[in-house]
């Protein structure tokens, strides 16, 4: 009997609402376990994950049987929805409408691995607006910068 296979591997990229520096790393780490749990628990493999204090950036192995609207979409609403029940935040949290979705190889996902991981150092240097417009430009998305994220000057 035939059977369906795919190698599938995205990076997914979204923001805090209004751009907040939210996520401070004395929680960042249970978020990441918490979107780890949803991305598993619909039969994506996580590949690496890192939330900065106001964007996060989730790369995976996607299962063809969810879009990944119907992944991100699940990712946000049901993450903001368990920040806001356990309280972790003094404020009410949400995350920006909207996301940024890119697809590499199997050869490429070394590096991006690394790239994810490696955010804290990377926004050092690069902010986060430059970063994204990177991608789009990379990617030969065309965009128009009005429909982008509320960016923090």
């Amino acid at each position: 009997m035939p059977n369906t296979y795919t190698q599938l591997y995205v990076q997914l990229v979204f923001a805090v609402k209004h751009r907040e520096s939210l996520i401070g790393e004395n929680i960042r780490v249970d978020i990441q376990k918490y979107i780890t749990g949803i991305v598993s628990n619909r039969k994506h493999k996580m590949m690496a994950i890192y939330i900065m204090p106001d964007h996060c950036h989730i790369l995976v192995g996607l299962n063809p049987m969810q879009s990944v609207s119907d992944l991100v979409r699940t990712i946000k609403s049901n993450s903001s929805k368990w920040i806001n029940e356990t309280k972790l935040l003094k404020k009410r949290f949400q995350w920006q409408e909207g996301y940024g979705a890119f697809t590499y190889s199997e050869g490429q996902t070394p590096s991006v691995i690394k790239y994810v991981l490696n955010q804290k150092e990377h926004h050092r240097k690069v902010r986060f607006k430059e970063e994204y417009l990177d991608f789009l430009e990379k990617f030969n998305i065309d965009h128009d910068e009005k429909y982008l994220f509320d960016w923090i000057s």
